[in-house]
């Protein structure tokens, strides 16, 4: 097979990803910064290159020799300053697609995300002909996403064969720096006293790294595909994770404006463990999607959605250290009391 080059290994996609690249039977070389826990990779036959996606450098000296590229590296941070967020996402993928364009790359694979295609308006799912209008909202990931896509489409009409992916919220096992999957593992701790309305497109990490081989082998040039599975209301999502998990799930449901209020007081109290208001802000939004493209242009067929959800469950309880909730754990009286109350009135 040809010589493959992943950025990102060492993430959540990225770990799951390079396991079924070296199945596939691709000379596998990943580029890993100096610093990162190499985790999987150490099981792995593959090639490392030390280097960080905003060396170009470091860049140019990864994409000797490849054939295809697959840019997984990046950030899903909602509380890293916009300076931050755009660079790795932006500079960085600009960066390591402007190089194997320069390497001569024959096709390459950018892991985008649902952020980029924006959230759908409320009652309804987006796809990949919606038009971006999340721009308002003024969250920096949003924003960092897609003007990365943009910069994907400018290096495809120079001539790299781009096809790009946007996977939804991931959940499943081995997530090994608690990005997607800290949602689960919040819940599973009691840390999620209260939540607002919003909803969320939740697929698992195993039909999401099968996707982006689909991308590679199937995908057509300049397109974006959607992997997403089952869209969840947070309410509906809470309940399933406490069925699934025996931990009750939070009690109370805050208006967005009384949830922001808080937040915003929370923020100026640094001694308060409180969401940010735009992590409030985002998960208020209508994350719903639908992936009928991969289907049906990719023959990608996600898993039945429960499965992400036990996996990530299962995950965390097999951790030690985690401080977990057991079996049968009710949320706090005075919580409980409160959501009783908001419920009625």
């Amino acid at each position: 097979m040809a010589g493959t080059l992943l950025t990102g290994a060492t993430g959540f996609i990225g770990s799951h990803l390079a396991r079924l690249l070296v199945q596939r039977g691709d000379e596998l070389r990943v580029l890993v910064r100096k610093r990162s826990r190499r985790g999987v990779l150490t099981e792995l036959e593959v090639e490392q290159v030390e280097g960080d996606v905003l060396d170009r450098r470091a860049v140019r000296r990864a994409m000797r020799g490849i054939e295809r590229v697959f840019h997984v590296a990046g950030t899903t941070s909602l509380v890293q300053s916009r300076e931050r967020v755009f660079a790795l996402n932006v500079e960085g993928t600009r960066i390591v697609l402007e190089e194997a364009l320069r390497a001569g790359v024959q096709r390459a694979v950018y892991t985008s995300s649902v952020a980029a295609v924006g959230p759908a308006p409320p009652g309804s799912t987006a796809d990949e002909t919606s038009v971006w209008d999340a721009g308002r909202y003024a969250i920096p990931y949003l924003d960092s996403k897609h003007e990365a896509e943009n910069e994907a489409l400018r290096v495809l009409a120079r001539g790299l064969a781009v096809v790009i992916v946007n996977p939804a919220h991931v959940l499943g096992a081995g997530d090994p720096g608690r990005s997607s999957t800290v949602l689960v593992r919040r819940f599973l701790r009691r840390e999620i006293p209260a939540y607002v309305e919003g909803t969320l497109n939740i697929v698992g990490v195993q039909d999401v790294a099968r996707g982006h081989l689909l991308a590679d082998e199937r995908g057509r040039v300049g397109e974006r595909y959607i992997l997403g599975n089952r869209n969840f209301t947070l309410d509906r999502l809470f309940a399933d994770l406490g069925r699934l998990s025996g931990v009750e799930p939070p009690a109370v449901k805050l208006p967005l404006s009384v949830a922001l209020a808080i937040a915003n007081a929370g923020h100026r109290l640094p001694l308060l463990s409180l969401p940010s208001p735009t992590e409030i802000r985002a998960s208020s939004l209508n994350w719903a999607f639908r992936s009928t493209k991969a289907r049906r242009e990719l023959g990608w067929r996600p898993s039945p959605h429960e499965d992400a959800l036990e996996e990530t469950i299962a995950f965390y309880r097999a951790r030690k250290g985690e401080h977990l909730a057991s079996d049968g754990s009710r949320q706090p009286l005075a919580l409980r009391a409160t959501g009783a109350v908001l419920r009625r009135f």
